[in-house]
């Protein structure tokens, strides 16, 4: 499979926060993980899926909170890309600190600035398969943030720009 070529996207979601009633308590933090299983499902509804390692940190929280987002990164946030799939890591706060971000209105999920396309979603099914959870979400929102950069790649283990 590492002869096929595919797009890098960022999946963000906002965990919770770890005690709601304190009104001193973090309102959350922010989770990403950076995927190439990622792809368009359906036009009508918009549907997207992404390919979760069953028992990640993102697919348990997929699990608990249904609203999420994927920006699809350019060939310039390759250094996003590899920060997001460190195994080992330190916490997602520090690794987004630098990262030009907003939020989005549908999911309060960070969305990359710079990317060649945003997308917040809501999970419409969960597919166990096989090691993996496949998660099919419905479009909520869709924006062009940088429709004009090139896009960032997987191919043969590495990420790499189209020439």
């Amino acid at each position: 499979m590492s002869r096929l070529a595919s797009g890098v996207v960022l999946v963000t979601a906002q965990e919770a926060s770890l005690d709601p009633d304190d009104p001193q308590a973090p309102h959350g933090e922010d989770v990403g993980m950076t995927a190439t299983a990622f792809m368009s499902v359906s036009l009508d509804p918009p549907l997207v899926l992404v390919s979760l390692r069953e028992g990640s940190r993102m697919d348990d929280l997929l699990d608990e909170q249904p609203r999420w987002a994927v920006s699809v990164l350019s060939e310039s946030q390759r250094h996003i890309a590899g920060r997001f799939a460190m195994k080992g890591r330190v916490s997602d706060r520090l690794l987004f600190a630098d990262i030009p971000c907003v939020r989005g209105e549908a999911t309060g999920a960070p969305l990359v600035g710079g990317a060649l396309a945003t997308l917040e979603c809501r999970t419409e099914r969960r597919v166990p398969a096989g090691d993996h959870t496949l998660v099919i979400g419905r479009v909520l929102t869709a924006t062009l943030p940088s429709p004009a950069a090139g896009p960032l790649a997987y191919f043969k283990g590495r990420y790499r720009q189209l020439d």
